[in-house]
């Protein structure tokens, strides 16, 4: 990965489109790192915390949030033409989020029965993520994302190397906690099996299933998980509900849930 110019302070911008601000206020999170980060990088854009705003182009842009409108798919273009990197985080950015449940449904029939005036609603069908419009230099999981990846990624950029998070599953931080398996020992549906690894394996560590929320893991198997699943009592609809949740749209579980979803007969 190239690096930043030394020669000055790289400026950061951080972009918000249709996400619930979680990821943004993971930076924020950062608390004591944050002031370091600060003193590496002129924040540029960023509304969450300052009213600045410095003109680009940009050195690192931090992007949140799925594509949903017409005006959504123009400004990421004028975005990237600003920006050396771009950065996609969260699940929103990265697999187009929980508002891509809507790529499951007639989006018209939702507008017709939640808004008085849904002629005043200008909404693209499906939620997509950043990378279906501009090319994007590194995807950073998770709803939301973990903060020491996302420092992770910040130190890497700013250094010019490749950032290192781990594409292997949330199975590999249960077995490191020394979590009993909520699948083997109490028939819980899981998805860690499948799962990127960055939350610390914070669901089973509470005896709870993953829920998925760092998107798929590198080459995860969800046909065999959803046969798993179905050993465990899971029909099809429960199996159709486990993968459609943070990172539906994810392609992984994308085409578990739809495989599911309208299941060929038995004969």
């Amino acid at each position: 990965m190239r690096a930043i110019p030394k020669a000055k302070r790289p400026k950061l911008a951080v972009w918000k489109f249709a996400s619930c601000d979680g990821c943004q206020l993971s930076i924020l999170d950062l608390e004591d790192q944050l002031l370091e980060v600060l003193g590496s990088v002129e924040l540029a854009y960023f509304p969450e915390a300052t009213r600045a705003v410095l003109k680009g182009p940009y050195d690192i842009s931090l992007v949140e949030g799925s594509i949903t409108t017409r005006h959504d798919a123009k400004r990421i273009q004028e975005i990237r033409r600003n920006s050396a990197f771009l950065v996609s985080i969260g699940a929103c950015a990265t697999a187009g989020g929980i508002q891509a449940l809507r790529n499951y449904a007639n989006l018209r029939n939702y507008i017709q029965a939640v808004y008085p005036r849904p002629e005043f609603i200008d909404s693209l069908d499906k939620s997509t993520p950043i990378r279906n419009h501009v090319f994007v230099d590194f995807e950073l999981r998770g709803c939301p994302v973990s903060k020491e990846q996302l420092l992770e990624v910040l130190n890497a950029l700013l250094n010019g190397r490749k950032p290192n998070i781990p594409a292997y599953s949330v199975c590999l931080e249960c077995k490191r906690k020394g979590n009993v398996c909520v699948m083997v020992a109490a028939s819980r549906p899981c998805l860690g099996p499948v799962t990127q690894a960055g939350c610390g394996a914070i669901c089973p560590s509470f005896h709870r299933g993953c829920y998925g929320c760092f998107g798929p893991a590198e080459s995860p198997n969800g046909a065999s998980l959803a046969a798993w699943l179905r050993r465990l009592g899971q029909d099809d609809e429960a199996i159709v509900r486990l993968f459609r949740s943070f990172n539906a749209a994810s392609e992984a579980f994308h085409s578990v849930s739809t495989a599911h979803e309208n299941p060929k007969p038995q004969g």
